[in-house]
């Protein structure tokens, strides 16, 4: 393969291809350069000209061709040991004045000694009496290796006069000495199949490490491995501080770093990036069928602000139609709740409030967290966040999915960060904490458990919004030096400068988001999984088709999988929505879930009851709910906010109720008793919302 042209200038005798020509330079005057073809033709050209060809390429050097000069590399010189480099000083002191007549350091003015003089002693005469005043010292050197220096000094300067073992360039990998490289190869091969494994000792690596170099080398290879000791040596050497030794979490999460440079996502305003992930919370929780358990915590954090956009508390196993719950929690303001402390309503805040009280009126009696509308969302290759329900809700928002590469937590950096902020700001102040690992972890975190998930949900919410007024180190502005931000703060500056203004979820986006259902409305109402729901507004659609022949004319319900109190049907002719409530619902007081339902007729169904009767199911899902929802005895500040709650109005981002048209007055039957209907996410209706 041809050489490309080197740093210096063309040489008399170098051979180059140019003009689609081999050519030899075979003479040089000043800038141009006189060639010859291989056809004989001979040339003058600008030597700027021709190196600056497309096709230009220095093919062979002549034969007289000297080592270009380089730059001696300073930075080796500093490293080497002092004896080296005042050895090679010494020698530098003699050469120079041979070369130029006078040592480096002579003072200015100074003539050179008459054996050394460049007008009357050639360069052959003075290296002779250079050997011979260096020998009358006691330094014996003969010509032979005086002239050798001299020309290393030519070509690299004071580098060329260090003792050759100083430097002599270090092993492949430091640390492995004489080592074979083949035993160096295996014992890195094997170190790094430790990463997966379960924690060993120096012992089976090098076992491991003998059967490696038989299978590449053959059986003979084995004998190049060193004593015990010296293996060990070179283990130590090997081993990145000692990880494949340690703890085996250690090394998995150090395998996750990206390979090469790794450039963090920037984002420049809020809800540019948004990260979404999920894992379970280190906090023992009473679920609602009063099994004791980790819930799983699913959380969206703004890359731009580090506002905590929603966090969601389920059961282990997050379905893809809780993501996409998480996802309507965004977009709605965060309410008020009673109990709370004035400080963090959105109107006591930093936060922009009259400016985005103009673009949402919801926000009146919003606590203080933004609402952040997201452009893109960072997930991981979870099935919750792959699944259509997901996946279907972002596109109805416009909002684009990036997914994070596989095992590489680095992609998600601050939704990571986030989750250990929460476990070491909230959870470990909370009654049933378990520690983030086995170590950790008290004698009997379980019988320590006393808040059930929605109690546990709504401590959440409340230390979000404190959250959000908290500084965080990782937000900073340079107009403000030394100073750090809260995610209000963050937001605020982030508002005035970028000019962004969400728009909060309207009541119908909303109940888009949630999953849907096709069912037939008949005189009783509608009936969903045993639970019948009804509601005067129906009249005009019962035993009426719906339309969609692709449904078979059924009408199109949606619920909230974690609140099924209520559901509501979408009208035909106006595209609007009507709210129906469950007719069960005053035996019930308090808000549940679909599983939980579920659980109360598999109780029944042990008991060998009719699990299908919905008045007993009722009434166990009630005995349930007030057993699992009991609050510690003797909580007085948890008694007085579940009165408050119960005499608090509905949470203004909720939906209301749908009316049907004026014209439908008259198709409605008896009135029915006024039942106060739950909200798709309302914790007002809980019994009890305490702090710890």
């Amino acid at each position: 393969m041809a050489e490309l042209a080197p740093r210096g200038v063309l040489r008399v005798g170098d051979r180059i291809r140019f003009e689609c020509r081999n050519q030899q330079v075979i003479g040089l005057e000043g800038t141009a350069l006189r060639l010859l073809s291989d056809e004989g033709d001979t040339s003058v050209m600008a030597a700027g000209y021709v190196m600056a060809a497309a096709d230009f390429e220095v093919l062979d050097r002549g034969p007289e061709a000297v080592p270009e000069r380089v730059l001696p590399p300073f930075a080796l010189v500093d490293a080497l040991p002092p004896s080296a480099v005042e050895q090679a000083r010494f020698w530098e002191q003699h050469v120079v004045e041979v070369l130029t007549g006078l040592p480096p350091d002579a003072p200015e003015g100074t003539t050179p000694r008459p054996e050394y003089d460049p007008a009357w002693r050639t360069l052959m005469e003075r290296e002779a009496a250079k050997v011979a005043e260096l020998a009358a010292g006691g330094q014996q050197i003969s010509k032979r290796t005086f002239l050798r220096m001299r020309q290393r000094y030519e070509a690299e300067g004071l580098w060329g006069l260090v003792d050759g073992r100083s430097r002599k360039p270090p092993a492949p990998v430091p640390g492995t000495g004489r080592t074979d490289e083949r035993v160096v190869e295996a014992v890195t091969e094997a170190l790094a199949g430790q990463t997966d494994l379960s924690t060993g000792d120096r012992k089976r690596l090098m076992l491991q490490a003998e059967q490696i170099l038989a299978a590449k080398h053959g059986e003979e290879a084995v004998k190049l491995l060193p004593t015990r000791a010296t293996f060990y040596r070179l283990v130590n050497s090997l081993a990145k501080n000692n990880e494949s030794f340690g703890p085996a979490t250690v090394r998995r999460q150090r395998a996750l770093r990206p390979v090469g440079p790794f450039t963090p996502s920037m984002a420049a305003r809020p809800g540019e990036i948004v990260q979404i992930d999920s894992t379970r919370l280190d906090v023992m929780a009473v679920l609602d069928d009063g099994v004791v358990a980790r819930p799983e915590l699913t959380i969206a954090v703004d890359v731009t602000t580090r506002t905590i956009c929603a966090a969601l508390l389920r059961p282990a196993g997050t379905k893809g139609v809780d993501a996409a719950v998480l996802l309507a929690r965004m977009l709605v303001p965060e309410p008020m709740r009673p109990g709370w402390s004035q400080t963090l309503a959105m109107s006591d805040s930093i936060l922009p409030h009259q400016r985005l009280m103009a673009v949402d009126a919801r926000l009146e009696k919003a606590a203080a967290k933004p609402v952040i509308v997201p452009d893109t969302i960072v997930i991981d290759h979870g099935k919750v966040f792959v699944s259509d329900t997901f996946s279907s809700a972002c596109s109805l928002l416009g909002i684009s999915l990036q997914l994070a590469r596989p095992r590489t937590p680095t992609d998600k950096a601050i939704v990571e960060r986030t989750f250990a902020s929460i476990n070491s700001l909230f959870c470990q102040y909370v009654a049933g904490y378990t520690g983030s690992d086995v170590t950790r972890r008290g004698s009997d975190p379980a019988s320590e458990a006393v808040w059930t998930l929605a109690q546990l949900q709504d401590l959440l919410d409340e230390w979000i919004i404190c959250w959000q007024q908290r500084p965080h180190e990782g937000l900073r502005n340079p107009y403000m030096a030394g100073r750090t931000l809260s995610p209000n703060e963050s937001y605020a500056i982030a508002v005035a400068r970028a000019g962004y203004l969400p728009v909060a979820l309207s009541a119908e986006d909303y109940i888009e988001l949630l999953p849907a259902v096709w069912r037939a409305v008949n005189d009783y109402g509608i009936k969903v999984n045993y639970r019948t729901y009804d509601s005067p507004e129906l009249n005009r659609l019962r035993r009426q088709p719906s339309g969609v022949t692709g449904k078979q004319d059924l009408w199109e319900v949606h619920y909230d999988p974690y609140d099924v109190s209520r559901v509501w049907v979408r009208r035909s002719d106006s595209r609007r929505w009507i709210e129906v409530p469950w007719t069960h619902l005053p035996m019930v007081r308090a808000p549940f879930a679909d599983f939980t339902w579920r659980h109360a007729r598999q109780l029944l169904a042990d008991q060998g009851r009719d699990d299908t009767s919905e008045t007993a199911v009722a009434q166990v899902l009630a005995k349930l709910l007030r057993r699992s929802g009991k609050p510690p005895a003797g909580s007085e500040q948890v008694m007085a906010r579940t009165r408050a709650a119960l005499e608090a109005p509905a949470r203004p981002a909720l939906p209301p109720a749908r009316s049907a048209d004026a014209d439908d007055s008259e198709n409605e039957g008896p009135e029915e008793a006024p039942v106060t209907p739950f909200g798709v996410f309302n914790p007002l209706e809980e019994e009890g919302n305490p702090l710890w």
